[in-house]
């Protein structure tokens, strides 16, 4: 993969790179070749370049004889033998030698044919020189030029690239990798070439139901019955069955009355928050400051007065709600899971405030639904997790439970429960009101029957199957462990939220491409302004498909990107003072939202840890029960000899050897 770091001390000498933007070099050094698949296309243009062109064809083949030279030496011929492997065709790619020496040769090719496409289409520009200058068939195909502003009007092109540029001088403009997971390697990941794999260390696919095999089965069902589309909005042709059994569901999973999916749970977020501002009459909202751009956004589009109390105040929040009277309409928005520094909101508390007060609760779950709880319905639950583990799969509310106390909860699909949508969930008129009169919900296309099939399947599964969320949390644990004997500095929280704190927007975005460069570890950096500028970081997500040794090497790696970049540790902090909670003189004791009681590390039955070849638990009860429920609108599910011996052999966790090799500083196991 190439060093992206590099590239900005070229940009002085070198003409294209002077006046390419950066946005611009990022893509094309991330994002393989459609016609020469071995490089990326930066290293295609740099084929016609006068100075690289020849550069680089010399390098390649330098590369390839070095390589066969070695191939060619006694030494080299012990290699794999020693590593237990046969020399063969198939076998080459587990030889780190072999599998770069056919990396060199391809890469060889596919210069060479670049450098032919290049003699090719400098005869057509011979050939087109000579043709008339008016001729349109001979008019330039170079990339296409901004267009020019009106005379006399504004200069919306220029304007455009003022932002930016803005952007990428405080060091905050958002970079996209190309990462594709692949469902039968979870949690690998190929980026632009399909050839070059890393692993997944920030996706919010919590527990790897993206690629559960009850989900893909019932997903597949679904989209051979219903087709692909949803047919339009809900009030039009795409309120199906799979639209209705999904909002039973959710409802069921909250023992609220009623539920309402929507696309995403930002505009749940949005829509919900923007429709309550406007109708209740004199509504005032009172936010954490902490709370998610969504909310945020709903709030403002209400036109409500907003009142921002301290993250998690409690003091702060009644001294604010006080100041109103009780009969005065008021909402509370927090959320119980903050996703960015892994806190967690004092829900009984809020509860409490709130019926002093007069105030409705809006709790936020979208960062705890499936990872909390019995049943995953989200903190809320948990924090009654006997009682609400005793009541089983009953709907029925359980009165004096913190989950009944809060007034509307709202929650995603996208994250632990690897699908998409989102939704809200409350009283029925709640609920029906937001149905009739929010036009984030009236005026959208609903999301196709395949989806809402697949969001059902993973609530269903995660609802009877507690291990995964009890395995998630172990190795959460022991993330937060090693990166703490080695003096990385984690951000304190009791929740699953890994941050590693950085402090510098332009080193976090370094910190990303070093691990992704040279130790094949996806992980985004966080950036202002999702967070606040100064606490810059890292943040990590652990999931029940991440084995021992996976964890060992992520840890060691991050250690050498620190170490090599000079980038502040836990110690380093706590000269300074502290900083964002990290290296605090007093620190706050943290515990974990999940006891050792309830990961089942007291009476012996907690899930194993996996290790390299293990594979995961897929649970036949929780199965079972998520076909049938599909028995009305899908038919009985009829067993197949291929999907009998996908569920005996399990789910395999323990990915396949990567195709591009971890180096060998990071290779050994903990």
């Amino acid at each position: 993969m190439d060093k992206l770091s590099s590239l900005a001390k070229f940009k002085a000498t070198c003409p294209y790179l002077g006046r390419t933007k950066t946005s611009t070099l990022r893509t094309l050094c991330t994002s393989a070749s459609p016609r020469f698949p071995a490089v990326s296309k930066l290293t295609e243009k740099a084929t016609k370049c006068p100075v690289m062109g020849p550069a680089l064809q010399i390098r390649s083949n330098q590369m390839v004889a070095g390589y066969a030279s070695l191939a060619g030496s006694a030494e080299f011929a012990k290699i794999p033998e020693h590593q237990g492997i046969k020399p063969s065709a198939a076998d080459a790619q587990k030889c780190p030698h072999a599998s770069k020496a056919l990396a060199a040769a391809r890469m060889a090719e596919d210069l060479a044919h670049a450098k032919k496409a290049k003699t090719a289409k400098a005869a057509a520009a011979k050939a087109a020189a000579a043709a008339p200058a008016g001729c349109p068939m001979h008019a330039s195909t170079s990339e296409a030029k901004p267009k020019a502003a009106t005379a006399g009007g504004f200069d919306y092109e220029k304007f455009y690239a003022e932002e930016l540029e803005k952007k990428h001088k405080d060091a905050s403009y958002r970079y996209f990798n190309n990462i594709n997971r692949l469902a039968n390697k979870f949690p690998i990941a190929h980026t632009g070439n399909v050839k070059d794999e890393v692993e997944v260390w920030c996706a919010n696919d919590y527990l790897g139901m993206g690629n559960n095999p009850v989900v893909l089965e019932t997903m597949h069902r679904t989209l051979d019955t219903y087709g692909h589309g949803a047919g339009g909005t809900r009030n039009i042709a795409g309120n199906t069955g799979m639209h209705l059994a999904l909002e039973e569901e959710i409802a069921s999973l909250h023992r609220k009355p009623a539920a309402l999916v929507f696309s995403s749970c930002y505009v749940a977020n949005d829509a919900t928050l923007a429709t309550l501002g406007t109708k209740l009459p004199g509504c005032v909202y009172f936010s954490d400051s902490m709370n998610h751009a969504s909310m945020i956004q709903g709030m403002r589009h209400s036109t409500a007065k907003r009142v921002i109390f301290k993250h998690n105040d409690l003091q702060d929040l009644e001294m604010k709600l006080a100041q109103y009277p009780k009969e005065t309409p008021k909402i509370i928005a927090f959320e119980s899971v903050y996703s960015m520094c892994g806190s967690v909101g004092p829900i009984k508390e809020i509860c409490d405030l709130a019926e002093q007060y007069g105030a409705l609760t809006f709790l936020d779950e979208v960062h705890a639904v499936g990872l909390y709880g019995p049943r995953g319905a989200g903190v809320a639950e948990h924090l009654d997790y006997e009682a609400h583990k005793a009541a089983g799969q009953s709907p029925d509310p359980i009165p004096g439970t913190i989950m009944d106390r809060i007034d509307i909860i709202t929650g995603t699909l996208g994250k632990a429960y690897g699908a998409v949508g989102g939704y809200i969930a409350g009283s029925t008129d709640f609920v029906d009101m937001i149905r009739s009169y929010a036009s984030g919900f009236i005026f959208t296309t609903s999301l196709p029957p395949a989806n809402m099939a697949g969001a059902r399947a993973s609530i269903s599964y995660q609802k009877e199957y507690n291990g995964d969320r009890q395995l998630k949390q172990l190795n959460v644990r022991d993330l937060k462990n090693r990166f703490e004997s080695l003096d990385i500095p984690v951000i304190p929280g009791p929740s699953h939220i890994v941050p590693v704190l950085v402090g510098d927007p332009a080193l976090a975005r370094h910190a990303s491409d070093t691990l992704l460069a040279n130790h094949n570890v996806y992980v985004q950096a966080i950036n202002y302004p999702t967070v606040a500028r100064g606490e810059e970081r890292l943040r990590f997500t652990v999931t029940p498909g991440h084995n021992v040794e996976q964890i060992a090497r992520l840890a060691r790696a991050v250690d050498q990107t620190f170490t090599e970049l000079g980038i502040k540790r836990t110690s380093d902090w706590r000269k300074l003072g502290g900083h964002a909670g990290v290296g605090l003189a007093e620190p706050k004791p943290v515990t974990p939202v999940w006891s050792d009681e309830q990961l089942g590390l007291l009476d012996g039955t907690a899930p194993a840890l996996l290790h390299p070849g293990s594979k995961r638990v897929v649970d036949q009860h929780a199965v079972n029960v998520t076909r049938e429920k599909f028995d009305d609108l899908l038919g009985p599910y009829q067993e197949t000899v291929a999907s009998v011996d996908a569920l005996k052999a399990d789910l395999p966790l323990a990915a396949p050897a990567l195709t591009t090799s971890i180096p060998a500083a990071v290779e050994a196991s903990a």
